[in-house]
């Protein structure tokens, strides 16, 4: 039986990610869109050969013939068409960010806990070709126990007269700052779960062009700092910024007693005992990659479990960026919910 998708937001990596990739798969179809405006979904519909175009989410949620539904909207929309597609009996795949903020993310675990539909995250995509080799290393104890994690996400440029992005406008994107999220989600494969932190935060520039001729007030800061403690004893710094041109990007940097590795421009490197860090050589059988669409129909058509990324897991991360903005707004700081 062909399983029939609806997307509800065609941003650019759901064309150039998630239509695509439900379009390579046998069996599967992307039968409607509905975005931001008529026009441009039926832009998005002639690209793709999409048959029908909806004007409006609530009108696709509800079509008897869409049986799952991709959410690329900006994450405000998320908590209320994940909430409308599982009680219309439609299976859920939500872009991450998964939601404003943590309470909205419990709403949208609870929902999909008395649903029988399933209902997933969009990864973070960072280094999944190594990480079914890590986490092997990690169980056989290579590493040790975890020590230091530093991560660091320095990049985009100083540009005080850009136009706001909705990244930088909370009613828009929510809790989550910058990568924070992602980031996070990205750590916690390898090291588990936060158990305190405190965060500081700056905001450069408070006001950007709104594209249509007046000012919006930036509200997201454009650098960001947590320190962390995991419950396994191991201290974490995140540092982020959206003004450091000249940084270092991306990477994730985790030291144990027995060794280290490192995460960095799309690759990754290790240390054992006092060796320096070399690449780490994946073996063609546990190279893995970005699967996510497939994944999502296998846990539809063959009950394959979520891993990658669940709505428990969504709400773990939220959990750290409802932390980290208590950790902001109170100067405190702020232990986390057991999990």
């Amino acid at each position: 039986m062909t399983l029939r998708i609806g997307i509800v937001g065609a941003g650019a990596n759901t064309r150039s990610r998630h239509i695509p990739g439900f379009q390579a798969l046998h069996g599967v179809e992307v039968i409607a869109v509905c975005n931001r405006t008529r026009a441009s979904g039926q832009k998005v519909a002639d690209e793709f050969g999409i048959s029908d175009v909806y004007d409006h989410w609530q009108e696709l949620v509800q079509a008897a013939n869409v049986d799952a539904i991709c959410i690329g909207t900006w994450p405000y929309l998320h908590c209320d068409i994940t909430l409308a597609s599982l009680a219309s009996g439609k299976h859920v795949l939500t872009e991450a960010r998964m939601a404003m903020s943590l309470a909205e993310g419990q709403k949208m675990l609870a929902a999909s806990q008395t649903s029988a539909k399933v209902a997933m995250i969009v990864p973070a995509p960072f280094y999944l070709e190594s990480e079914p080799t890590l986490l092997e290393m990690i169980a056989d104890g290579v590493f040790g126990d975890w020590l230091e994690i530093h991560v660091s996400a320095l990049s985009g440029a100083w540009s005080p007269e850009a136009p706001i992005h909705w990244r930088q406008r909370r009613k828009l994107s929510g809790d989550n700052i910058m990568s924070m999220g992602i980031l996070n989600e990205t750590v916690r494969r390898y090291a588990g779960h936060d158990q305190t932190l405190t965060a500081h935060a700056r905001t450069f520039v408070d006001e950007r062009p709104d594209g249509a001729g007046g000012k919006a007030t930036v509200d997201v800061p454009d650098s960001l700092g947590i320190v962390s403690q995991l419950h396994n004893g191991a201290a974490a710094v995140y540092h982020i910024s959206s003004v450091a041109g000249r940084g270092r990007g991306g990477s994730i940097e985790m030291h144990g007693t027995k060794g280290a590795f490192r995460l960095e421009e799309g690759k990754a490197y290790v240390a054992i005992g006092a060796a320096a860090f070399s690449e780490l050589q994946v073996a063609p059988e546990k190279k893995w990659g970005w699967n996510v669409e497939a994944d999502f129909v296998d846990a539809i058509r063959a009950a394959k479990p979520v891993t990658h990324t669940s709505f428990a897991d969504g709400v773990r991360y939220m959990a750290f960026t409802d932390a980290v903005q208590t950790s902001l707004r109170e100067g405190r700081r702020v232990d986390l919910p057991k999990t």
